[in-house]
């Protein structure tokens, strides 16, 4: 691997983080529970590991505001607008997948 400096180590890092964001919320169809089922986290896991990170730099980020970071609006919003009732094959593969963390 190419040696890169931690500087721009991080910048590179911010950038994919930013491509990620971007790329779930111009994806509203795809639902949380799917990405649970399939990829073990969500938006949701998402923002509360950027409220993670940001506590370990002692910051005080509440959970909305992280929420709001990811999905690009508040989550309400974002639930209201996009969010569809989870089938009973979603709910079921979701209790089969829960991640234990």
């Amino acid at each position: 691997m190419t040696d890169i400096d931690e500087k721009t180590r991080v910048e590179l890092e911010a950038a994919a983080f930013r491509r990620l964001v971007s790329h779930l919320r111009e994806r509203t169809d795809v639902q949380n529970i799917d990405m649970m089922n399939l990829a073990g986290f969500c938006r949701n896991c998402l923002s509360n590991w950027y409220r993670d990170a940001a506590e370990e730099k002692g910051l005080d980020l509440a959970k909305e505001e992280a929420r709001e970071i990811v999905y690009g609006m508040p989550y309400s919003e974002w639930k209201d607008k996009y969010q569809s009732e989870a089938s009973a094959e979603q709910k079921a593969a979701f209790e089969v997948n829960k991640p234990q963390h």
